[in-house]
């Protein structure tokens, strides 16, 4: 990994050994560091960025890449393994399950939302698909960056794994408040 002030981080060279491969057929818009201040006018919807203090967010978007993808386009693959995470940028996405009486939608997620964090840490298949209603930019965060954030940044890496905790026990809380009403008799 270079250092933060080598001319690969000065260009916004760096992109991760894992990332070479994902999103082939969509555009491939860079590194994230050089969409920092269109990041900071959505800052407030991303949840993940919302305890960052602004040089926190923009060594963060260094091990980031973006991604420009189509109306239609499908972003995330249910079943499919799964080792990164995208943030919404721009436009929205629809969040899919099969099931046996057919497909049902899950959620639709807009700018600042984030899909795929749970895949990123475990590394388990994915839950569900994700298809982009209209044009839509993301972020992509993968393991192997992450990785390297714990190696060059362990307070910024611990900070993010604390942040990706809480928004994942937000939305147990979420599910579960949702589901309590459906499990008839259950007291708590």
């Amino acid at each position: 990994m270079p250092a933060m002030n080598s001319p690969v981080f000065a260009q916004g060279g760096y992109r991760p050994a894992d990332a070479g491969h994902l999103y082939l057929d969509y555009e491939h818009l860079g590194p994230a560091s050089g969409f920092t201040d269109e990041i900071f006018e959505i800052i407030d919807r991303i949840p993940l960025f919302e305890d960052m203090t602004r040089q926190e967010v923009e060594c963060l978007c260094r091990y980031m890449g973006c991604y420009g993808a189509p109306r239609n386009a499908s972003l995330l693959q249910e079943a499919e393994e799964g080792h990164f995470l995208l943030i919404i940028l721009t436009g929205g996405v629809d969040v899919i399950k099969r099931t046996p009486q057919g497909i049902s939608m899950v959620a639709e997620v807009g700018i600042g939302g984030m899909l795929g964090e749970m895949s990123l840490i475990d590394g388990a298949y994915r839950y569900a698909s994700c298809v982009a209603t209209r044009p839509t930019d993301f972020a992509v965060l993968t393991r192997t960056a992450l990785n390297d954030i714990f190696v060059d940044h362990p307070r910024l890496g611990n900070k993010l794994l604390l942040l990706l905790l809480q928004l994942m026990t937000r939305r147990l809380r979420d599910t579960s408040n949702r589901l309590l009403p459906h499990l008839g008799g259950i007291t708590v």
